[in-house]
Order: C-alpha cells, then sequence, then structure tokens
C-alpha cells in the first residue's frame, strides 16, 4: 500500500522558508515495519527459491533487525535462528522476548566471538547449527537489501530536493541513493559514533549494487549523542515535543537523533530557502519498550507504544 508522506508544520520551517515532511515508512508493514520490510523483502523471496527452512541471523540484545527477523520467520514459514551479541540475561529484555514468542531460538555469542561474524568461515559454521540455513547479515544489509531500500525513493510523492535517513550499517542509506539515480541531495546520520567509517561502507554497497558511483550524497556525522543506543535530555525532550506537536513517535537510537539533526541544521540555515526535505522514518519503535526498562525511562506510555504498533 502507499506510504503516506506527512507534512511537518512549525514556526521554525515558516521562518527559515523550507517545507519538511515525513515519509512514514514505519507504516508499510503491520510487524515488520520501516526499513526491515524494505531489506527482508528480496532476501525472503531468495530464500523461498532455495528452499531454505531457517533464516539465520545476527544482533544485539535491542536489535530492531532480531525483531524482525523473528516475525518474519513465523508469517512466512521459516525457522529462525538469532546469535546475540553478549551473554544471557533473565529475564528476557521485551526485545528478545517478542522474538522468542515469535519462535527464535536464541544462542549467545561472547563479544571476542561476536566480532568474528563477518568472516564467511565463521559464518559458515555458524549456519550448520540450523536445517537448510539462510544466512542473513547483522542489520539486514546484504545487496538484496539495498535492492529493496531503492524503493524507498519511489514512495516520495511530490517534489523533493533533500532526503533524510538514519544510518546504522548503511544499508539503507546506499538503497537510497542508488534508488535516487543521482536526483536530489540524500542525508545520511549515523547512530554510532565515529559514523564516518559508513563513507566507504555505502560506497561500496552502491557500487557493488548499480556499478555507478553517486556523488549527491553526504553524512552528517555530529548526531550520534555520545554513541549507538545512547541519549542525552535533550534528545529524549527533543523526541517527546515531536509526539506531542505532530503524532509522531521517533526512536531514541535512530529516527529521533536523524530528525534533531534534521531541525538543528535548518536552524543553521543549512537548507536554502525554498528547499523540500523529506525525512524518512525507519521504524524502530518496538525498541522503546527496551530502552526504557534498560535506562529507567517512563515515557513513551505503553498505551503511546500501543498506538504506534
Amino acid at each position: 500500500m502507499p506510504v503516506p508522506v506527512q507534512p511537518i508544520h512549525s514556526s521554525l520551517l515558516t521562518e527559515k522558508g523550507v517545507s519538511l515532511s515525513v515519509l512514514r515508512e514505519d507504516l508499510i508493514h503491520p510487524t515488520i515495519p520501516g526499513n526491515k520490510w524494505r531489506k527482508l523483502k528480496y532476501n525472503l523471496q531468495a530464500a523461498r527459491e532455495q528452499e531454505a527452512q531457517t533464516l539465520v541471523t545476527f544482533g544485539g540484545a535491542f536489535s530492531n533487525h532480531i525483531a524482525a527477523v523473528a516475525v518474519a520467520g513465523q508469517e512466512h514459514g521459516f525457522a529462525t535462528l538469532g546469535y546475540i551479541r553478549g551473554e544471557e540475561t533473565l529475564p528476557l529484555n521485551p526485545t528478545l522476548q517478542y522474538a522468542t514468542n515469535c519462535g527464535m531460538n536464541l544462542r549467545y555469542l561472547n563479544r571476542s566471538d561476536y566480532r568474528l561474524r563477518p568472516d564467511l568461515q565463521f559464518q559458515a559454521e555458524m549456519a550448520k547449527t540450523a536445517p537448510k540455513p539462510y544466512l542473513l547479515p547483522e542489520g539486514g544489509t546484504n545487496l538484496l537489501a539495498v535492492k529493496g531500500c531503492t524503493e524507498i525513493v519511489m514512495e516520495v510523492d511530490g517534489p523533493w530536493d533533500v532526503l533524510c535517513v538514519a544510518a546504522g550499517t548503511g544499508g539503507t542509506l546506499a538503497g537510497m541513493i542508488a534508488g535516487a539515480q543521482g536526483q536530489g541531495r540524500i542525508l545520511g546520520f549515523p547512530a554510532l559514533k565515529g559514523g564516518e567509517f559508513l563513507q566507504q561502507e555505502v560506497t561500496d554497497l552502491v557500487q557493488a549494487y548499480s556499478g555507478l558511483a553517486f556523488q549527491n550524497w553526504e553524512l552528517q556525522t555530529a548526531y550520534h549523542f555520545g554513541g549507538y543506543a545512547k541519549h542525552t535530555p535533550a534528545l529524549l525532550t527533543f523526541i517527546q515535543d515531536f509526539y506531542s506537536r505532530h503524532g509522531i513517535l521517533l526512536d531514541p537510537v535512530y529516527t529521533g537523533k536523524m530528525l534533531f539533526g534534521v531541525f538543528d541544521l535548518i536552524r543553521q540555515d543549512y537548507f536554502p530557502e525554498g528547499t523540500n526535505i523529506v525525512a524518512v522514518h525507519t521504524g524502530g519503535q518496538q525498541g522503546w519498550k527496551g530502552y526504557a526498562q534498560r535506562y529507567g525511562l517512563e515515557w513513551p506510555t505503553q498505551a503511546e507504544w500501543s498506538a504506534q504498533g
């Protein structure tokens, strides 16, 4: 179904003479929202064509990807095996409990072993323990994921000048760059401290997928708020204010940081007057439950989580 593009209204936008809309990719699928559905779409097709039985993947204890693979397996008839970074902690946090409820078999890797996950031999050894495995990398980023994410650009109904998106492993950003085919500008907002490494990662993904190199994109690396899955009071205040004003629940790991950065750049007159900006909401709200538990946060409420899926 078409993805809504929700206009944002604020005095700052009027003052600076720019427009901002949010592409509600978080509404694309009831249980596999946002970029996770985009990344899994063609991988699920490939797994079915290869007659695979088990989706095998890696992730942290609060991973959106782990949750998405678990429910995708349940809905599409695959067993699922998730290798989780770190030691098992009971009771399970909300993300891992959800994955378990969806039928995912969880196994734990210490941090030194987990760092071996890019090694093909290590992956093969891990996959041997599952019947007819189909291996998905951490974060779900491979060339089939990039293919799925090219379709995000097609959802923008109307003129745009700049697309903004949060970046973790870089697959969504790479797909959008390839999908835009040189049109407009695309800004990626790394959620990790030291996100400059994504410059080469994304360049390589775009080249491998399309055979082309595009120059119409850049990284904005100043909005990591201390690193992956870290926050400041200012970030949480922004997320709460954005929800109360616009009815859109952001997450504190990816989309909250990205949109905080977009508004900060607008204040700095980074965008010329008349610029049409579209920020992509890649989902991730499921992570709020575990995030709030981890940091002892009381907001958002359970009702607000439920209302946002």
